[in-house]
């Protein structure tokens, strides 16, 4: 039965969503906003596990001295804890009510490795100074957002390249996918092998991979998200899934106050070992712009590559609203550093919500209330194994890779940059260095060939500095 309640909460969500005209509905988008929820919800406990080593505990220990360390025994990792949760449902409610896209956001794999392992613990910055930059790139990215220098990169992106995108996504997502169920393991030998499927993690994350896809084949709704939960609960008997003595669903979230806007400028400026001001200005700069860079690049790749694979696209061949997309993933990093976390950023596994038909912000607005619900709820986000999430990763990663259907191979001079960029993502475990060997490699081709004038200047630019942060790298 309808009730006056309910067509009063359609109408709501109906103005500020805009459902009809982005052909979808509540059932549909909230459904997408648990699906993306659920693949994504191992950050809340990934995340501080990768700053903890960065010295955000309570005895400031760094890398594997900070082993003991958790966010239930610890109040500085607590604090990390709470951190992502509210990074993650602040720029995911940022995404919804003003880009209305249905991406989350939340800390950046990767970038929080790049955190910890690069700016801490070999740079030589304390975790307040990383924080201050991180702060600091967010404000970077926001400036070269609303002087559209970054939406200038989006429409430079060929055709091709942006299917190749959408394709690199998928294998990257499905790596990681067959990775967390062990399907896929490290090998000295070949660098990767087979995992041990006797194992029970292995077993069951088959066992799922086979109930989605089955599920998806019947065109079940809500397919991936039926898949994690169904799988999450034959993981029971399985040992893989255990509930602990005394266990209790809900639980107060710790503190925020060891991490709450603690920067450390003044120390940040220090730390460069800069001798006058003109030489702390630039180092402090390049190390904003090496921060802004990854991200950058991941949410470009993100949003191009997830939004052509869901036709959310203009009559021009552009992504819908990723304009104000961007300015979301910006502010969101900002945002987060305050909170005491690395760069936010617009989410891969969105793609897990989009392929379940999630169109618009209300996706985005689900994903901001289960993060804000997991500050409570967070013993029950953690019984779900990376074995059951694993399998909707995988899928992702199918539906996604169709995209190489759209690229030219006839065309070699399309085909080879094509391929180097969906097949970077994964060998390389990185989106942007995918996008980067396609933008270093797209004009030198094009160029072979007398067809140089088809090749935007912004990417002759971004080829060059791509060129250059390599050669740097390799330094």
């Amino acid at each position: 039965m309808t009730t006056k309640s309910n067509v009063q909460d359609s109408g709501m969500l109906e103005r500020l969503f805009k459902l009809r005209e982005n052909k979808t509905n509540v059932k549909t988008e909230i459904l997408a906003g648990l699906t993306t929820f659920v693949t994504m919800a191992y950050i809340i406990f990934v995340n501080p596990s990768i700053l903890k080593m960065a010295g955000m505990n309570a005895a400031n220990a760094l890398g594997d001295g900070a082993a003991g360390f958790n966010a239930f025994n610890d109040p500085v990792v607590g604090a990390v804890m709470v951190a992502t949760c509210l990074a993650a449902a602040v720029g995911s409610l940022v995404m919804a009510l003003y880009a209305n896209c249905p991406y989350a956001q939340a800390p950046g794999m990767g970038l929080n490795a790049f955190f910890t392992f690069t700016v801490v613990l070999t740079m030589g910055f304390t975790w307040q100074q990383g924080l201050a930059i991180v702060f600091l790139s967010g404000i970077f990215s926001i400036i070269i957002t609303v002087s559209k220098i970054r939406m200038a990169i989006v429409d430079a992106i060929p055709d091709s390249m942006k299917h190749a995108v959408s394709a690199g996504i998928g294998l990257f997502i499905a790596f990681i996918g067959f990775q967390n169920a062990g399907i896929i393991i490290a090998n000295p030998a070949t660098v990767v092998g087979f995992g041990n499927f006797a194992a029970p993690n292995t077993l069951l994350a088959v066992i799922g991979l086979f109930i989605t896809g089955i599920l998806l084949a019947r065109k079940v709704k809500g397919a991936m998200l039926i898949g994690i939960l169904a799988t999450t609960l034959i993981g029971i008997p399985l040992g893989v899934v255990a509930i602990p003595a005394g266990f209790s669903p809900f639980s107060a979230p710790p503190s925020l106050a060891p991490t709450f806007m603690h920067f450390d400028f003044a120390g940040l400026a220090k730390a460069t070992g800069a001798v006058d001001v003109w030489s702390t200005l630039i180092a402090i700069i390049t190390l904003i712009i090496s921060f802004s860079f990854v991200d950058i690049f991941d949410t470009i790749g993100t949003l191009v590559g997830t939004g052509t694979k869901a036709g959310m696209l203009d009559k021009n061949g552009k992504v819908i609203r990723i304009d104000k997309a961007l300015i979301s993933d910006s502010v969101a990093t900002s945002v987060g550093a305050v909170f005491g976390t690395s760069n936010t950023t617009t989410y891969v596994e969105s793609a897990a919500g989009v392929m379940e038909g999630g169109r618009t912000g209300l996706t985005a607005f689900v994903v901001a209330v289960m993060f804000i619900a997991s500050l409570f709820i967070a013993p029950i986000a953690g019984l779900i194994p990376a074995a059951a999430t694993a399998p909707a990763l995988i899928i992702v990663g199918v539906m996604m890779v169709g995209a190489v259907k759209e690229i030219d191979f006839e065309d070699f001079t399309e085909a080879l940059p094509a391929f180097l960029t969906l097949i970077i993502m994964p060998l390389s475990y990185g989106i942007a260095n995918g996008i980067a060997v396609g933008f270093i490699s797209y004009p030198i081709m094009k160029l072979s060939v007398g067809k140089g004038k088809e090749v935007h200047p912004i990417v002759y630019i971004l080829a060059v500095l791509f060129a250059l942060r390599f050669v740097t790298m390799a330094g």
